[in-house]
């Protein structure tokens, strides 16, 4: 096939760790990549958002970047997107008029989405969409702190109706789509995201912590990823200091917008500062700034136990990573976490504002490392047989050439051809936007 695989404002090429730059960033790039390798033609539609960035960027054979100019060149917060979203599917529709030969859509995330319906509307090319988040889910937990335009949620339903396959990331995530948006069960395909295992493996915990300069005696709880007040990471820091005091414990936290900790550039930090300064732990937290992707398998090595307690999560790629490198995972009992960790088999589930709760489990994994290293195995064990990148993509084909009317095998993924529905215009939406 030939896919046109759009991703408005999560470029696979970005620097991870920012804002607006996580688990979406790294989904798309990997399920490009696999496609790719499998055979497949992939092209990557992303907004342009630096002036020096050439309009295509050939990553391998059969996969490219294509930059679309929409809106400023320079960052735009995805909550200010979508009224840019005309220029960028005008632009797409160009583009696949002149490139040709696109076989179908995969949308990621609403506005990519806006954009796909448009391209099937104008170009008859039917799509497929991973929402990755849905705004319904996201009021629900942050209320008046989403920033997100009203119309998002008309969108998301007029898409979740006229989408031709709606990629799930988990259970709940499809529970969601059918209970707020009356998603219909027989387009909707659970697949879940993935890991690299050539990324993160095992290694020798001692050796990782001499590699970061860390101690090797200390109890060492990680938290690794964007620093956004939803994930939750100041829950982890109150639980530290739930911790006995007597206990050498020490908190990592891993990202940022910078390579030093620096709360001009990352104001979270400083929050997270004062949170750690109020509950008496200041000397238990240390802050890394941001790390590249390479470095990442070692501070997941390096750990005692891989800690994540967001307020909500559609899936959460981190917990995968984690258990990929051994460490047992605590996370929230939300989302997706509540599928890839196995409670008292790959790690713990706790509730997301518990403090108290996320202390006892950390205490008791520190009082019986046998049992953490069990957990850890079976983390691996797990990930490897369920969540591999390679393993997410063949399922994503087949859901994609399902639309295409090719069969193609997937390993666990059911996939029922899509039933066609009358198109629905985008006029309102369209007038809401501009």
């Amino acid at each position: 096939m030939k896919i046109a695989l759009i991703s408005e404002h999560a470029s696979p090429l970005a620097t991870l760790g920012g804002i607006d730059a996580g688990g979406q960033n790294i989904y798309v790039m990997h399920v490009a990549q696999c496609l790719a390798h499998a055979g497949h033609e992939v092209d990557v539609f992303t907004r342009r958002d630096d002036t020096k960035l050439p309009t295509v960027v050939y990553l391998r054979p059969g996969l490219r970047v294509i930059h679309i100019d929409a809106g400023p060149a320079r960052f735009v917060p995805k909550e200010q997107l979508l009224q840019h979203m005309p220029e960028f599917a005008h632009a797409c529709e160009v583009l696949c008029r002149n490139v040709g030969g696109y076989d179908v859509v995969h949308a990621n995330f609403f506005m990519s989405g806006w954009v796909a319906l448009h391209l099937k509307q104008t170009l008859g090319l039917p799509f497929a969409i991973t929402f990755h988040a849905l705004g319904l889910v996201r009021r629900e937990h942050q209320r008046s702190a989403d920033a997100f335009p009203d119309e998002r949620i008309d969108i998301e339903r007029t898409l979740v109706e006229e989408a031709d396959c709606i990629i799930a990331e988990c259970p709940q995530d499809r529970t969601d789509l059918i209970r707020l948006y009356g998603a219909d069960p027989g387009k909707t395909v659970m697949v879940p995201c993935g890991f690299d295992p050539d990324e993160f493996a095992p290694m020798d915990r001692l050796a990782a912590r001499r590699e970061l300069g860390l101690d090797p005696d200390e109890f060492v709880v990680l938290q690794l990823g964007r620093l956004v007040p939803r994930k939750g990471i100041d829950n982890v820091i109150r639980a530290m200091a739930h911790l006995p005091r007597d206990l050498p414990a020490r908190l990592l936290v891993v990202g940022g917008e910078s390579d030093e900790p620096d709360e001009r550039v990352t104001p979270e930090i400083g929050r997270l500062r004062g949170v750690a300064r109020d509950v008496g732990v200041e000397p238990r937290i240390t802050f890394t700034g941001r790390r590249q992707r390479h470095e990442l398998r070692r501070y997941y090595c390096a750990a005692d136990v891989f800690v994540t307690t967001p307020w909500y999560e559609p899936f959460g790629i981190t917990p995968l990573e984690a258990m990929a490198c051994g460490a047992p995972v605590v996370g929230s009992e939300v989302g997706g976490i509540q599928y890839t960790v196995m409670q008292g088999v790959t790690g713990y589930l706790v509730p997301p504002h518990d403090p108290q709760a996320l202390a006892e489990r950390l205490a008791a994994l520190q009082a019986n490392p046998a049992l953490a290293r069990a957990l850890g195995r079976a983390g691996i064990r797990r990930a490897r047989s369920m969540f591999t990148w390679d393993r997410v993509a063949t399922q994503i084909a087949a859901a994609l050439a399902a639309l295409h009317g090719v069969t193609m095998p997937a390993p666990s993924a059911t996939v029922v051809p899509m039933r066609r529905r009358p198109a629905m215009r985008l006029t309102a939406i369209q007038t809401a936007t501009t």
